[in-house]
């Protein structure tokens, strides 16, 4: 079964030669934009706020979007799903296909992107064969991703999960309804189990297990690093060279952050226990607040006359490796 095909240059209205900078300004303005705790219509937004980060998690890659970008307009042509995992030698035609739903990601992202196994064989000894035989086999574990946003990831959620299990021999259908908890301080990476939601058991043997991937959904504002939160903070010249006080978001609230004189890009100022929370550690991972210099335009001549006046008094230069 070949999923709908998605336009993820147009999800994210930029070119198909768009470099990645602008990839990422077009991102993080749609996310601003669509992003559910600040939109009024939250369950539209939602919904192009998954879309808007799935088109982020390809485009944003380079692997992945050199992949995308093969598919191109004959993107059908590779429309048959992936190869069957190992371990089901001789067995012929996988016997069920699973399709997700609510996880926040597309058929068509499962498929071709997520590395997520949508095939599936019951376990078996090697050489064995389960049919016929009378014997009963635990049907195989099956994994698929799941988009988690760092609201969610701070603090826990209840989602509401829907598998489609398509028995490819007989056509037959069978949706299963369940609700996955999203544990307080997930972090990136991290399966989330989900007993007995797998691959169907043979001979009236045991189904198997389905585990989620977390992957936490890109934000405007935050990355995370295990259960450490990152933000840019954008500093005019003079707040790096004079020192300021600012007030910076993070996960749960602002805080005050004071910038230390000659700071420079790229230094990290660090804001003990306001990442993710450690689970059962204890605990939370630390905030990182991430220093970018930004220079004004549009000078007007006031200002230019001031920069000017900067230049002939300061005795900096950039190229003297000492001061580099």
């Amino acid at each position: 079964m070949s999923a709908d095909f998605k336009d993820y240059y147009r999800i994210l209205g930029v070119s198909r030669d768009a470099s990645p900078d602008e990839i990422k300004k077009a991102f993080r303005k749609l996310a601003r934009k669509h992003h559910p705790d600040v939109a009024q219509d939250k369950a539209v937004s939602e919904e192009k706020f998954k879309e808007i980060n799935e088109a982020n998690e390809v485009l944003g890659d380079p692997e992945k979007r050199r992949q995308y970008d093969q598919l191109g307009a004959n993107w059908k042509e590779h429309g048959a799903a992936p190869p069957p995992r190992g371990g089901a030698a001789g067995a012929g035609v996988p016997p069920h296909e699973f399709n997700f739903g609510g996880t926040g990601f597309s058929d068509f992202f499962e498929q071709y992107f997520s590395g997520a196994s949508r095939y599936g064989f019951p376990e078996e000894m090697p050489g064995a064969s389960p049919r016929g035989t009378g014997r009963a086999f635990r049907g195989s574990d099956i994994e698929g991703d799941i988009l988690v946003t760092l609201s969610e990831a701070m603090h826990g959620a209840l989602r509401p999960i829907s598998l489609q299990v398509t028995d490819r021999r007989t056509g037959q259908v069978e949706t299963h309804s369940f609700q996955v908890r999203i544990p307080a301080g997930v972090t990136d990476g991290r399966r989330i189990r989900v007993p007995g939601q797998g691959e169907p058991g043979v001979n009236g043997g045991e189904p198997g297990d389905l585990y989620l991937r977390v992957r936490h959904a890109s934000h405007p504002d935050f990355h995370t690093e295990g259960a450490d939160v990152y933000h840019e903070l954008d500093l005019a010249p003079w707040e790096a060279v004079l020192g300021a006080e600012i007030v910076v978001p993070t996960l749960d609230g602002s805080v005050k952050l004071r910038i230390p004189p000659d700071s420079e890009a790229g230094d990290h100022l660090r804001v003990r226990g306001r990442g993710l929370p450690k689970g059962k550690s204890g605990g939370r991972g630390d905030f990182y607040a991430v220093l970018q210099l930004k220079l004004p335009t549009n000078t007007g001549d006031e200002e230019r006359a001031l920069w000017e006046k900067l230049r002939s008094a300061s005795r900096f230069n950039p190229r003297t490796p000492s001061q580099a």
